[in-house]
């Protein structure tokens, strides 16, 4: 745990912190200070820029602006990349301008490229919000690191997840949190870097090895295998309307949609198989469909759909 630095001067009762004390620019050498020891009491946005970044000219008025009516609530730091290249690049910053922000010394949430008004208002709100909940304990914190870094692996922003799920996984290695650690390994599956993700898994900590979450994520990477062999969509699709019984296209139609991100349209191809030939293939249909569950969660609003759906077909 970082130390938090002391005010450089204290400001009077009632009175709105002066825009210099808010806003900064800032280096390489003084990041610690200026970001991760000040993001311990309140947020801070860092805008990773240049001179020449013309599209950095049209966000940094926007966010000074918008950081300042925040009063206080969150404050802004500001990085030449030329300059000061090394924390852009430890952050894999591959242009500019890159927005991150920092809350208790990690990285909660972030975007690249400039934003209008209404969105930065938007990611400021967001981050005040985070602000508040801090007072509920350490417990707030780390489920809203945990949202956010889903909400970024739902948005396919796979780099964004895997920091903020490293950076939770970090913060505590004697106590593996499951989710962040099967987050990571949807990350790699997401990627398409089914290797790596079988090696994370064949190495899982043995107090998580267990849970629901890590159960989840072997049951994504099982149909991702599956997947990636399951041939082009356009084809598979082609073949299932030229005949409407052919299983085996309709099956591995389901699959590289899977694959391809589209999950309500392969639990439907499934569903759809199940109730043309429950029995085709030793019920694979219904058995790839509880595969699907499994990966989705237990809880996933698709999961709890589809199994009505299923229930409704296989008792009707």
């Amino acid at each position: 745990m970082f130390s938090i630095p002391p005010a450089n001067k204290p400001a009077a009762a009632g009175a709105a912190p002066a825009a210099g004390d808010l806003i900064k620019d800032s280096s390489d050498r003084a990041f610690m200070a200026d970001v991760i020891e000040a993001s311990q009491s309140v947020p801070v946005i860092v805008d990773f820029w240049a001179p020449w970044c013309g599209p950095c000219k049209q966000l940094g008025p926007i966010l000074e602006k918008t950081v300042l009516a925040a009063k206080g609530k969150v404050r802004l730091v500001k990085i030449d990349t030329d300059k000061d290249p090394m924390i852009a690049s430890q952050l894999r910053v591959q242009s500019i301008p890159a927005v991150y922000a920092f809350f208790q010394g990690r990285p909660v949430d972030g975007f690249m490229g400039a934003l209008p008004e209404s969105q930065i208002k938007a990611f400021v709100e967001k981050l005040v919000k985070l602000a508040g909940a801090a007072g509920g304990g350490e417990g707030d914190i780390l489920e809203e690191a945990l949202a956010q870094a889903k909400e970024a692996l739902e948005a396919g922003d796979t780099q964004t997840a895997s920091e903020i799920y490293g950076e939770i996984l970090q913060a505590d290695p004697e106590n593996l949190n499951p989710v962040a650690y099967a987050g990571l390994v949807r990350c790699l599956i997401v990627n398409d870097e089914l290797a790596r993700a079988k090696q994370m898994l064949d190495k899982v900590p043995e107090p998580i090895a267990k849970d629901k979450e890590i159960a989840a994520v072997r049951s994504a990477l099982e149909v991702a295998e599956q997947a990636a062999n399951a041939g082009p969509i356009p084809e598979l699709m082609e073949k299932v309307a030229h005949n409407q019984d052919d299983h085996e296209a309709r099956f591995d139609l389901a699959l590289a949609l899977f694959a391809a991100g589209k999950r309500e349209a392969a639990v439907d191809e499934l569903l759809e198989l199940v109730r043309r030939d429950r029995a085709w293939n030793d019920e694979a249909a219904r058995k790839q469909l509880v595969k699907f569950f499994e990966a989705f969660g237990p809880t996933d609003p698709l999961t709890v759909q589809s199994r009505r759906r299923l229930s409704s077909i296989l008792f009707r």
